[in-house]
């Protein structure tokens, strides 16, 4: 006889102990006037199977005189805290039988419980059958995941879908509401299918639903609207190109917003936008437009410049400082620690396998930069040395002052391991190792740090070099 055929007749048990009214040793008052509930419950049973209650009741000391032990929960549902109950009590849930918002409180509930294998259930539970509903919900998604350490498949999915699907979120029922952080990192992905219109529709959309005050007529707009429009909308203009619109689409949709936009560039899209014939075409030279030149000076990085980003890429090339950049280079952001863990596992799990990438790294309580270039690919499971001539490692400080540091033992470029993250040569520049953060020269021509002592990682990015 299989030994699983009798946890059903065990929990059905368990569970009419909780049905039953005369056996209970404590009670347990769950919400806030007017819905209160008192839940009838046992000690023992909450005590091994909720973290949370048991830190309760290990300061709620049961008494001698014969008097139930007493303890309340404000800050939870109690149709939600009921739901949970059962499941520490039967040891199984089934969500289909819940709206998925309900199934979203459930979750943070059982997060504030401690029970962390509901919660990982849950999420599960999530991503597999409910994803049309997270994508039209996605900032609920989004800021619940994101509020709680534990939700980490939640972020995962919210990461994934602002990188691959951005189009999705454009167009979920709160789009209006995303954050700001997200709005920037969706008008940046090489993933958007959209037309360059539906970009500007949906921005001016989210900069309006920013601004509620504003009329709802544009003619109606006061200089000081414009204003207010423009100081919301202003940061994104630089990622449209609005030189990939057509005549009708320029003046009709972005012609009205003439104060909100740079007079320079609002003048150059009036010169060739009214130098079209036909209102459907397009300005025939897009590759030359303002708009996307300013698109590519334009890095996504809270650590570096631009000015850092020309330097770097003359770097690439084996230019001098005082060398015409020929190439073009495009930094696509692949990794902020800040967004997505300040973890080696994380930094593997999105680094791995891409060509090419420069990290850089913002030393904490400091002005210091560092930073090292692998054209080859990071390599978590090789636990060996990766060959390369081309690496290099760098740092920058306060006063604009650099160092450059080439490898010399060519064998010892890159260290690849999942027990380090980005580690250039022996000792060179080692983030997230088991051993610390720290720079001491091996591999490379000279040390980029005036200390060898352990520092700590304020922020880190990893930047893909794309050709462009």
């Amino acid at each position: 006889m299989d030994d699983n055929k009798l946890l059903p007749k065990l929990l059905q048990n368990l569970l009419e102990i909780l049905d039953d009214e005369e056996y209970y040793d404590i009670t347990i008052e769950v919400g806030n006037d007017p819905h209160v509930k008192v839940f009838h419950a046992h000690m023992v049973i909450l005590y091994y199977r909720s973290p949370y209650l048991q830190r309760i009741l290990l300061t709620n000391k049961k008494k001698n005189d014969g008097t139930l032990t007493h303890i309340k929960l404000p800050n939870f549902s109690p149709e939600i805290f009921h739901i949970i109950l059962r499941y520490i009590y039967g040891g199984k849930l089934s969500l289909k039988e819940y709206d998925t918002p309900d199934v979203i409180k459930i979750l943070v509930d059982a997060s504030k419980l401690s029970l962390q294998e509901l919660v990982t259930y849950i999420q599960y539970y999530l991503i597999e059958n409910e994803t049309n509903w997270m994508e039209q919900n996605f900032n609920l998604i989004y800021q619940t995941s994101f509020e709680n350490n534990s939700f980490l498949e939640l972020q995962k999915y919210c990461i994934d879908l602002i990188s691959k699907e951005p189009v999705k979120i454009f167009n979920s029922l709160n789009f209006s509401s995303v954050p700001e952080k997200i709005l920037f990192t969706i008008i940046q992905s090489d993933n958007l299918q959209m037309s360059e219109i539906q970009i500007w529709e949906h921005v001016l959309k989210w900069s309006l639903a920013q601004n509620p005050e504003l009329p709802s007529n544009l003619t109606d707009y006061s200089n000081d609207d414009f204003n207010n429009l423009k100081s919301t909308l202003q940061q994104y203009i630089p990622y449209i190109n609005f030189y990939n619109l057509t005549a009708k689409e320029f003046l009709d949709k972005v012609f009205p917003y003439e104060k909100i936009f740079p007079e320079d560039l609002y003048k150059d899209l009036l010169r060739v936008f009214l130098s079209l014939s036909d209102p459907n075409s397009k300005p025939n030279d897009k590759s030359e437009s303002g708009t996307t030149k300013e698109s590519k000076r334009t890095i996504d990085s809270k650590i570096i410049t631009q000015q850092h980003v020309e330097l770097i890429s003359k770097w690439i090339d084996r230019l001098e400082v005082t060398d015409k950049l020929v190439s073009s280079y495009e930094f696509k952001l692949i990794f902020r620690a800040s967004r997505d863990g300040h973890f080696r596992y994380k930094f593997h799990e999105i680094c791995d396998n891409q060509p090419r990438t420069i990290t850089l790294v913002k030393v904490k309580d400091s002005s210091e930069i560092l930073g090292g270039y692998n054209p080859l690919e990071w390599k978590s499971d090789s636990k060996d040395y990766s060959a390369t001539k081309d690496s290099f490692i760098f740092s920058f400080n306060d006063n604009d002052s650099y160092i450059l540091s080439r490898v010399i033992d060519e064998k010892e470029a890159i260290y690849n391991s999942n027990f380090y993250g980005p580690t250039f040569g022996a000792n060179d520049l080692n983030i997230w190792s088991w051993r610390g953060n720290r720079c001491k020269k091996s591999s490379y021509e000279s040390p980029i740090r005036k200390t060898e002592e352990k520092f700590t990682v304020e922020e880190c990015e990893v930047f893909q070099i794309v050709c462009d």
